[in-house]
């Protein structure tokens, strides 16, 4: 049988491996476990220089080999080329995450001492516009608020807000997208007509 209609003609015992995985088999996890943990630990530490951040990595990634084993198809490559795609895109997405929360904590810290405490009137309208954005908000689907606030006010990558509720990365994307449209229009400063 060609390959393509059969998917463990020619495949290697750890794509059978992971195939296995897919089919929710508790005792293959833990052999793939034991036979790609040290190379994804490695791809990570690699790519973030911090063990204790390659670790959670290391442990993201076997967790979603687990949830999302099924998805493997080894017509479309090896189980090892696919885990370790899995590893270099949650590696970077992490690395991205991390620069995103230092760069937002730098402009926080700038403009936390650029304030002046005598600066009452900034500080009331800050207060107005945090209003205007909590009840923006809850104009939004749940789906579309919790997407929006895991993104935004969480830190997390579309990946991650994907995993974290479950749902196709495009669909997250989605979510986002439309309730970044729905928050603008919410949000959105009337024009005053010329006199």
């Amino acid at each position: 049988m060609p390959r393509a209609t059969h998917p463990t003609a020619g495949t290697a015992p750890l794509d059978l491996v992971l195939v296995a995985v897919g089919r929710g088999d508790s005792a293959a996890f833990v052999e793939l476990y034991d036979a790609v943990a040290p190379r994804v630990h490695g791809l990570a530490l690699r790519v973030l220089r911090d063990p204790h951040q390659a670790e959670e990595v290391t442990q993201e990634v076997l967790l979603e080999l687990w949830r999302s084993g099924s998805r493997y198809d080894p017509a479309r490559g090896s189980a090892l080329a696919w885990t370790m795609t899995v590893a270099h895109r949650r590696a970077v997405d992490r690395v991205r995450s991390s620069e995103a929360g230092r760069r937002r904590d730098a402009t926080w810290d700038d403009r936390s001492t650029e304030r002046s405490p005598d600066d009452a009137f900034e500080v009331a309208h800050s207060n107005e516009k945090a209003r205007t954005v909590r009840g923006a908000l809850a104009s939004l689907t749940p789906v579309q608020r919790e997407a929006i606030e895991l993104a935004y006010y969480g830190g997390r990558t579309h990946a991650e807000v994907a995993q974290l509720m479950c749902a196709p990365l495009g669909t997250t994307k989605t979510r986002i997208r439309d309730g970044l449209a729905r928050l603008r229009d919410r949000l959105a400063v009337p024009v005053a007509e010329p006199a």
